[in-house]
């Protein structure tokens, strides 16, 4: 495989707060870098007196890709020879002055030019809604490659509708090198310590995820105050009552979060309404830890995992309290197979893996887009 120059212009990777698309370029980037392929990634910089994550930064450098930080759009003109050099230029979704970014790029021709949309209902209601604010019909049509977060019935749409040339899925994944078990000497996948919490979720506040988590974790909380609970993540708002037994952290650096899900008997993740076919992050980094992930009904969920045999699913407390009372062994033989499964198909090595088939397939189809 031919090592690759590849430029991205992406959300925060130096920063996680509020801010889960971190984990994802940081997976894909590291990842490829390892496959011997040199990365440069744009990010916009955030003053402090703007947001918090500017004065949150927890990877202050990034070993695996040369990071540019910009304050306008149009500051983009001292790097064109990059851009313009790269075999694959690479757009994301929430990215600020996406549209006047996507212009300048394609003026630069590079040799093939994508889009990562991490959110493609969202994109694709605006689109609807005739809000072209973040994506035109024609950037669609003119990019070499659309990769998907959420797969399902999107894909279709986008070339139905808006003339995707070439879509493909590129969902999330996980760095196995940083999320594993943490078992004891025997190497049995048995935990080196006891669970701190019967059941946790990782996770920032979004309204559309907010009503499954109180179904899935509050309720079964205070249905059973005896046992230990715990959310983490960033914007909860402070009219939200927590139960007592419940613990709340606000942030979990990345170097703590394997901790984090190792000290859990379950996880648990909620999807977000409209994202079928989209497996989280958060979904993959639990089973490479070997923690049984607890979740709510997702479209396509069966085509990630067996169900019952790999994942569980719940639709109320009820069933919550159920999974939490399964048998230890039973419980470490889930997990067992949860984390069989992720390393076979689910790390950030696969994901780079397809990012290169994808390029050399488009390479090798004779019609490039003509530009925007």
């Amino acid at each position: 495989m031919k090592k690759l120059n590849i430029v991205i212009f992406g959300p925060s990777i130096i920063s996680l707060w509020g801010n889960n698309h971190a984990t994802t370029f940081r997976n894909l980037m590291k990842a490829l870098h390892q496959r011997g392929h040199k990365i440069t990634f744009f990010e916009k910089d955030v003053s402090k007196y703007e947001s918090k994550r500017a004065t949150r930064r927890d990877l202050p450098t990034t070993p695996f890709c040369n990071t540019i930080l910009y304050q306008s759009p149009h500051e983009i003109h001292r790097h064109e020879t990059i851009i313009a050099q790269a075999d694959l230029v690479i757009l994301s979704s929430y990215v600020t002055d996406a549209v006047t970014l996507a212009n300048s790029i394609a003026a630069l021709s590079p040799t093939c030019f994508a889009f990562y949309d991490l959110d493609t209902p969202t994109t694709l209601a605006k689109l609807q809604q005739r809000d072209f604010s973040c994506l035109t019909p024609a950037m669609i049509s003119n990019f070499d490659i659309y990769f998907s977060f959420t797969g399902g019935r999107a894909l279709a749409r986008l070339q139905n509708i808006y003339s995707a040339q070439r879509v493909h899925t590129l969902h999330s994944c996980v760095d196995p090198d940083l999320y594993f078990p943490e078992i004891d000497s025997t190497a049995t996948m048995q935990r080196s310590f006891p669970p701190e919490y019967v059941l946790g979720y990782l996770g920032n506040y979004h309204e559309d995820r907010q009503q499954a988590l109180n179904r899935l974790l509050l309720d079964p909380a205070i249905k059973n105050g005896h046992l230990q609970f715990c959310v983490a993540g960033a914007h909860y708002p402070a009219r939200l009552d927590w139960p007592h037994n419940v613990k709340i952290i606000e942030q979990i650096s990345a170097h703590q979060r394997r901790h984090f899900y190792n000290s859990q008997r379950f996880a648990l993740t909620v999807s977000q309404r409209g994202l079928d076919y989209s497996p989280s992050v958060h979904l993959f980094e639990a089973g490479a830890c070997s923690t049984p992930v607890i979740t709510d009904y997702w479209e396509g969920l069966d085509s990630f995992f067996v169900i019952g045999k790999e994942i569980l699913i719940a639709q109320d407390a009820d069933e919550v309290l159920e999974h939490l009372n399964m048998h230890r062994d039973d419980r470490r033989a889930l997990g067992r197979r949860m984390w069989e499964k992720i390393m076979s198909a689910h790390t950030s090595t696969h994901r780079a893996i397809e990012i290169e088939n994808h390029w050399r397939e488009a390479l090798a189809e004779p019609q490039m887009a003509a530009g925007f």
